[in-house]
């Protein structure tokens, strides 16, 4: 019939949406890991800034954006009854240190030219928040990611036993961010609110540092890349959010594991760091039990755990 609908084209329509959604969502979470993983070009560019004034900018620039976001997208009005819950504002508490110190730490890390350990650390987190479950939320471990587990904290041991001390970039981030992931867990916000919350209550701090603080060499392109701070740290957040929407938590999963990929490529292709054989030894250790923890999830098809919002 002219004009009509043709009813052998219309489930062919229908069950393309999924699939149209799933490559939406795929691109949403390949483009929000991949500006994780080229975050270090963007602060190597502000390393001859103080790390505490970089991230007391972080902080400002991204409670401002974040409240744009918030007013664009009107939804003021659910804060206030989020926020009446003293439970949830001591996690908000608790989230807000542990995410200034991650921050402050990468911060420092790319600065020092030590991009490769901030990298080895988020390869490490997915398989410490095994570990973050085991201890405070009494989760079970499969025997293959106790071995997974295992040869993680042997590439950590490797690096301190043969470069004569403990690499604490590597553990702080990995121990710092798992504990956040820990934080969101429990907290029933959904990532734009709770980052929102997070850096408003970080705000009173940060300005009158920045009073105080040097900012270095401030010449008109730092002060752009600070000012831009904010959108560099909420745009590929909202992109993690639409892409959880719209894919299964396991190939989330996989997906995060581009960011600290393309640090590592970053730190040696193009920033040049030394990759010397501990190292290199500390990163196959951890790259098998990568291995085996994503072999050991695609056989049991259990999703893999998923930090909330990594640098």
């Amino acid at each position: 019939m002219p004009g009509g609908t043709n009813e052998a084209d219309q489930p062919q329509s229908i069950s393309s949406a999924p699939a149209r959604s799933g490559q939406l969502g795929l691109l949403y979470g390949v483009s929000a890991y991949t500006l994780w993983g080229i975050f270090p070009l963007y602060f190597r560019a502000l390393a001859h800034a103080p790390p505490r004034t970089v991230l007391c900018h972080r902080v400002v620039w991204s409670a401002l954006f974040l409240a744009v976001v918030i007013t664009f997208r009107k939804e003021w009005r659910a804060l206030p009854r989020l926020l009446r819950s003293p439970r949830r504002l001591l996690l908000l508490g608790a989230g807000s240190v542990l995410i200034a110190l991650n921050w402050l730490i990468f911060i420092y890390a790319v600065g020092s030219r030590q991009t490769l350990q901030a990298s080895l650390g988020y390869f490490i987190n997915p398989l410490l928040s095994i570990a973050l479950g085991l201890i405070f939320l009494r989760e079970k471990l499969r025997p293959w990611q106790w071995v997974a587990v295992s040869f993680a904290a042997l590439a950590i041991v490797n690096m301190a036993w043969r470069e004569a001390g403990l690499p604490w970039i590597a553990v702080t981030l990995a121990v710092t961010f798992g504990f956040y992931g820990l934080v969101r867990k429990k907290l029933d916000m959904n990532s734009l609110h709770a980052l929102l919350g997070e850096t408003m209550l970080l705000v009173p701090l940060s300005v009158p540092l920045l009073m105080l603080l040097p900012t270095g060499e401030a010449g008109p392109v730092t002060w752009v890349l600070m000012l831009l701070l904010g959108m560099a740290t909420a745009v590929p957040l909202l992109r993690f959010g639409a892409a959880v929407r719209r894919l299964s938590l396991s190939m989330i999963g996989f997906l995060q594991y581009i960011g600290p990929t393309l640090q590592f490529l970053m730190a040696t292709w193009v920033l040049k760091e030394p990759l010397d054989p501990t190292k290199l030894t500390s990163f196959v250790l951890c790259w098998i039990a990568i291995a085996i923890y994503v072999l050991d999830s695609l056989r049991r098809r259990a999703p893999q755990p998923v930090a909330d919002e990594p640098d």
